[in-house]
């Protein structure tokens, strides 16, 4: 049996399949970097329709089909797809589905509107990633959650997925973003991310607003730790230092080596 420490990399982006923000090739070095120091790794993202499947050799994982993802009543399939990390021994599983991802486009249509859908896209993704996990039976010692569409993942973990064998040892961190976009995820993304009893309006209050201050904000509340990006909100980062037995790492300007953020896997891992 496996001793080597379970990181898993829950990002919006990554190299080489998808650069919104330089925040891409981060991901990509903390992953390999990762890897290469002994941590046993796995990455999970969105299978956005601009990601080239036949250039990065993308394929479905048949054993893990069959899951359907409920999100308000309505049932959507989830397709698992996978591919190698280009130069690196460690495979990258995309979340798939019809409806949410086969689009063009990311997060705006052609004419630059936002996806009325987007908070559907979510709390589909977010949940996704957490059941794909449960069919692995992999269980992370951290999950690094990084991008607004994760920002669910650390409310989840400690409410809906909290009894959850797979995750009963999980340490979650979140990296902190600067504002992404400006508009609001609509009156029902509360009610649809509110995926089990066990979350309660108290629990979820933090992201009310639907904003992508709201998303941090709530996300930055549920996660074990937290990582500053360039001009991360201030206000909320005060507020952060006042949570008792919050870990904060601060903004990496120069992260080449990429130590401090290894510290801070075996730091959690080892909590």
């Amino acid at each position: 049996m496996s001793t080597k420490k379970r990181i898993l990399f829950i990002a919006q982006e990554m190299s080489p399949y998808l650069e919104l923000t330089d925040y891409a090739a981060l991901v990509n070095a903390l992953a390999v970097k990762a890897n290469e120091t002994g941590l046993e790794v796995r990455v999970i993202m969105p299978r956005f329709g601009i990601i080239n499947e036949r250039r990065h050799r993308l394929h479905e994982v048949v054993r893990l089909s069959g899951i359907n993802i409920i999100i308000d009543n309505d049932d959507f399939p989830l397709i698992i797809k996978v591919a190698s990390l280009p130069n690196a021994r460690l495979q990258v599983y995309f979340m798939d589905n019809e409806d949410y991802f086969k689009r063009k486009s990311v997060f705006h249509d052609e004419d630059g509107q936002w996806f009325d859908d987007n908070a559907n896209r979510m709390v589909f993704f977010c949940k996704s990633a957490l059941e794909t996990v449960k069919k692995f039976g992999w269980p992370p010692d951290i999950i690094h959650c990084s991008g607004w569409m994760t920002s669910l993942i650390p409310l989840y973990l400690k409410t809906a997925y909290k009894k959850e064998p797979v995750f009963a040892h999980t340490k979650v961190a979140y990296t902190l973003e600067p504002d992404q976009f400006r508009e609001k995820l609509g009156g029902t993304f509360i009610k649809k991310a509110t995926i089990s009893n066990q979350i309660k309006a108290k629990d979820i209050e933090a992201y009310k607003e639907g904003s992508h201050a709201a998303l941090n904000r709530g996300a930055a509340k549920y996660a074990d730790a937290v990582i500053l990006r360039e001009k991360a909100d201030k206000s909320l980062v005060e507020e952060l230092k006042k949570q008792k037995g919050k870990i904060i790492l601060p903004y990496q300007k120069n992260n080449e080596d990429l130590a401090d953020y290894l510290q801070l896997y075996h730091q959690l891992a080892d909590a």
